[in-house]
């Protein structure tokens, strides 16, 4: 009897420990999330990522890629411009506009005439 009282009394034990334990990181992953929606960083990151989804679906508004870009901003430029290629055929980069032809291939117009790129 004395050692099913024990076995009983320690299963309890570990039950509440894991209890409490589980419940920590779940107010931390609580805070985290909380805090994210509060920071200016993402408030900034929000109006980017609108400002990408208005550039994205037109592709008459024009992509600057300058020499002196951060990568990370030129990929995601790039990668703008390529999306829109492949949407709607057509895309402006650095004040030029450039098409996409049925075989994929890319060229854009100069004094009248197709110059593939």
């Amino acid at each position: 009897m004395n050692i099913f009282l024990v076995f009983i009394v320690s299963l309890v034990i570990i039950l509440i420990y894991k209890n409490i334990n589980f419940k920590k990181p779940m107010k931390n992953n609580l805070n985290k999330f909380k805090n994210k929606f509060l920071s200016k960083e993402s408030n900034i990151e929000k109006i980017f990522l609108r400002e990408d989804e208005k550039t994205t679906s037109n592709p008459n508004i024009n992509i600057n890629i300058g020499y002196y870009e951060n990568e990370e901003i030129t990929k995601r430029k790039s990668n703008i411009h390529r999306a829109r290629l492949s949407r709607f055929k057509k895309s402006m980069l650095n004040d030029e506009l450039i098409y996409m032809d049925d075989d994929k291939k890319i060229y854009k117009y100069m004094d009248g005439k197709k110059i593939y790129l």
